[in-house]
């Protein structure tokens, strides 16, 4: 019983690090510039990978959009590409905490756990504001992710993560969205694929 579970365990081991080395060879292909930090948007797999030193260092379930991937104004799809986060919002807002343009107004969502549909699509606890990098990609007129509001944020459809469900930003748990805020800075690379 113990050699099968062994046999296991380094297929598991295995698999991971096969996975790893790719999502590694992925960001490599695709930044020209040496970087210490980067965040990695699997649109397929819909995650969000930290990666730090050329290693993951988190892995996060994400939602990306409904509708797909698109730069355009008014798609409300995730645009593709590489942008960076230009701004950060929410520091001092609780956990759950609905937050209209940006600011905290005291209201406290309602998180669903399952697949209910919010009526309002909150934006909850945190904001990664994003900005495109890429002219004619996703920075320019029609097409820029930062004048359309693109962000990595907190959501109150938790039971949606996984799937396709955004109206374009990238939703996250309201804690792993806390968290991640804590420890990524302004300026930081994030990679959309």
């Amino acid at each position: 019983m113990l050699r099968y579970f062994n046999i296991i365990l380094i297929l598991l081991i295995s698999i991971y690090t096969y996975s790893q080395n790719n999502i590694i060879k992925k960001v490599e292909g695709y930044v020209s510039k040496d970087y210490d930090e980067l965040l990695f948007i699997s649109i397929a797999n819909q995650e969000l990978h930290h990666i730090k030193n050329k290693k993951i260092i988190n892995t996060f379930t994400i939602s990306s959009s409904k509708y797909g991937t698109g730069n355009k104004n008014g798609s409300n799809k995730t645009p593709l590409g590489l942008h960076k986060i230009k701004e950060k919002y929410g520091e001092k807002t609780p956990i759950n905490g609905r937050m209209i343009g940006k600011i905290f107004y005291g209201e406290i969502s309602t998180i669903y756990q399952d697949a209910t549909k919010s009526k309002t699509d909150d934006i909850t606890s945190r904001i990664l504001w994003l900005e495109g990098l890429e002219k004619g990609k996703n920075k320019g007129i029609g097409i820029d992710s930062y004048k359309r509001y693109i962000y990595i944020h907190g959501t109150s459809e938790e039971g949606r993560l996984g799937t396709p469900a955004s109206h374009g930003c990238i939703r996250m748990k309201n804690k792993d969205v806390i968290d991640l805020y804590k420890i990524v800075k302004v300026g930081t690379l994030v990679l959309i694929l």
